[in-house]
């Protein structure tokens, strides 16, 4: 486990420690997502939420379409085909949403836009995985875009989460933030070696 020494100095100034229940992977993975959210961020990334737009609006869609199916003023026999059209379009709207999530989503918890002040035109997506049973963290990042010409090859590091918690579950921020600083650094830093 990590240690509460020199390396709780260089955390970040926060009102109350990040803590996390060591016997819960999901409670893990959900603390280290949304720290990784926080570092990007002080990084001069700002989050994309384009993606989740669209989802939110589609979500809002589909519920409209069932409000819509179950208010319509005509009873069942003489709504039949209108309720057809309900279903189908619910049905197809939901298939456009997995979609959306197994093709473009994936493992990501993050997209970005370039740095304000960039060359790049890519942003980029930041994603995680936790495996069940296992205390093997894996963080990658990798560009929004991986066509475009400023794109660069996709970094990643596989550690032990039992580095970033004190035996209490509680989050040692300063050596995680320093991991993922260093991996956001390695990115930008092949990307001038080019």
């Amino acid at each position: 486990m990590a240690s509460d020494g020199a390396g709780a100095a260089a955390t970040p100034a926060k009102a109350s420690p990040k803590k996390a229940n060591l016997l819960d992977p999901h409670s893990i993975k959900h603390l280290l997502d949304e720290t990784i959210s926080d570092v990007v961020k002080s990084k001069g990334y700002a989050e994309d939420t384009r993606l989740g737009n669209w989802k939110l609006a589609i979500g809002a869609a589909v519920i409209a379409i069932a409000l819509l199916a179950q208010f319509y003023p005509k009873k069942f026999p003489q709504n039949r085909e209108f309720l057809l059209g309900c279903i189908a379009l619910y049905v197809v709207l939901n298939v456009v949403l997995l979609i959306l999530s197994y093709t473009k989503e994936k493992d990501a918890i993050m997209f970005t836009h370039p740095p304000a002040g960039s060359f790049s035109s890519t942003g980029l997506v930041i994603s995680s995985k936790l495996p069940r049973f296992s205390d093997m963290y894996t963080l990658t990042i990798a560009s929004a875009d991986p066509q475009s010409i400023s794109a660069n090859k996709p970094v990643h590091f596989t550690k032990s989460v039992t580095k970033w918690f004190t035996k209490e579950g509680v989050l040692v921020e300063g050596l995680f933030w320093k991991d993922i600083e260093r991996l956001i650094d390695d990115y930008n830093s092949e990307r001038k070696s080019k």
